[in-house]
């Protein structure tokens, strides 16, 4: 006998299989922008090529940068079935402190160029979201104004300013100590500017200067361009204080050009961990024995990154070199990585080659010149939802062992 019709209340507006039924402005995002390329996508419809292609791009050829996602996509998991993991925790610990996802923000030099306020916007949706904000030393904000903005997840990551035996350097080290930041990240791969061919192409410089070419790039970009009058052209905030409040725009970015220059040594390495009380992260490492040298100097963190495909063409992939630096300084040191990072999956792959966590820059860039601060709380539940969806379709917990050796399959 057929069973008799039922006699629920009809189903609300909205219900139903597959997310096309769901409403809410969250679920409207997700239509729209399902991956982080469909925000890349549209922040290049909205800004200026100069803009967009002075953060989209690598250096030389861009072989770095096809290198990292390639290399990441290169990267196979084995499944395990039969687990319930629908329970699991995307929380993590790192230097003590705990956050909601293994993701943070890299830092990222001149992103008010993309968009306005790009540092603090970015900064604020960290906060939001409880997962680290790491800022650069040529962010278009200050290091006081994003520790109020971001206080519970703001790290500090230094550039080498070596003039005047470092005193600017050593300056800001002491600033972000007392504005409370959580890390402080020396990079260490910018011995030389190198050749970004499409900033060449673009003559991109700040401030800017009005050609032809320029103009044509900013008619196309009417929104950015009404928000760039508003707030005005992207101006390196921290080194006012060695300047003073009159330093024209040019003048800051004309300081930084000529004065952030030359490689960090490993005795500046000592040196400023000397300085610094808390912990202190080596970035752009890809060799296990730098990484060896950093931890033997008294880093607590090793950044394995290529700076995002930006330095250096001929640079191995961050994440086939991340295993044996892990393996090298395992149980000294806390090992994260860098590159490529546009996804929850690209998360997992990171974490079962070695890493404790990973850090995403032009992700969450993208994703504010997409849709502004709905934008950056829309990449970061992204993040979320794939990162726990691959834990739990692989059958990982995050406290799985790791691969025993350098180029181990994922298990």
């Amino acid at each position: 006998m057929a069973p008799a019709p039922s006699s629920a209340p009809a189903a609300k507006a909205g219900a139903g299989w597959g997310s096309g039924g769901l409403s809410s402005e969250a679920a409207r995002l997700r239509r729209r922008f399902p991956t982080v390329a469909d925000l890349a996508a549209q922040a290049r419809r909205r800004t200026p090529r100069f803009a967009y292609e002075f953060v989209a791009g690598g250096v030389g050829d861009d072989h770095g940068l096809a290198r990292n996602r390639q290399a990441l996509d290169a990267v196979e998991i084995v499944p395990r079935y039969g687990i319930d993991l629908r329970g699991v925790s995307t929380e993590t610990t790192l230097f003590g402190r705990g956050y909601a996802l293994p993701v943070g923000v890299a830092p990222m030099g001149l992103a008010g160029l993309l968009w306005p306020d790009a540092d603090e916007a970015i900064a604020a949706a960290a906060q939001r979201a409880r997962i680290p904000y790491v800022m650069s030393t040529v962010a278009n904000s200050s290091i006081e104004r994003i520790a109020r903005i971001a206080p519970d997840v703001f790290w500090y990551q230094l550039y080498n300013v070596p003039e005047n035996d470092h005193a600017v350097s050593l300056d800001l080290i002491r600033r972000a100590q007392a504005a409370g930041a959580h890390a402080l990240v020396l990079t260490m791969d910018v011995p030389v500017r190198s050749k970004r061919v499409r900033d060449v192409r673009n003559g991109l410089v700040v401030p800017f200067r009005p050609t032809l070419r320029t103009a044509w790039d900013v008619a196309r970009a009417p929104l950015w361009a009404l928000a760039m009058l508003r707030r005005g052209q992207p101006r390196f905030f921290n080194f006012e204080p060695y300047l003073g409040p009159e330093a024209s725009t040019g003048d800051l970015a004309g300081f930084v050009y000529q004065k952030m220059t030359g490689p960090l040594t490993w005795e500046s390495v000592a040196r400023f961990r000397d300085v610094w009380r808390g912990p202190l992260i080596v970035k752009g490492i890809l060799h296990p024995d730098d990484a060896d040298k950093a931890v033997s100097l008294g880093a607590d963190g090793i950044l394995v990154s290529n700076h995002g495909g930006r330095q250096f063409d001929a640079a191995p992939a961050t994440i086939d070199a991340l295993p044996p630096i892990e393996e090298r300084v395992r149980g000294r040191a806390t090992v994260m990585v860098d590159g490529a990072m546009v996804s929850g999956l690209d998360l997992l792959r990171a974490r079962r080659r070695g890493a404790a966590a990973a850090f995403a820059g032009r992700a969450f860039l993208m994703a504010y010149a997409a849709a502004g601060a709905d934008g950056l709380d829309h990449v970061v539940r992204l993040f979320t939802d794939e990162f726990r969806t691959a834990l739990i379709q692989s059958g990982t917990l995050l406290q799985d062992p790791l691969p025993s050796r350098p180029g181990a399959p994922a298990p």
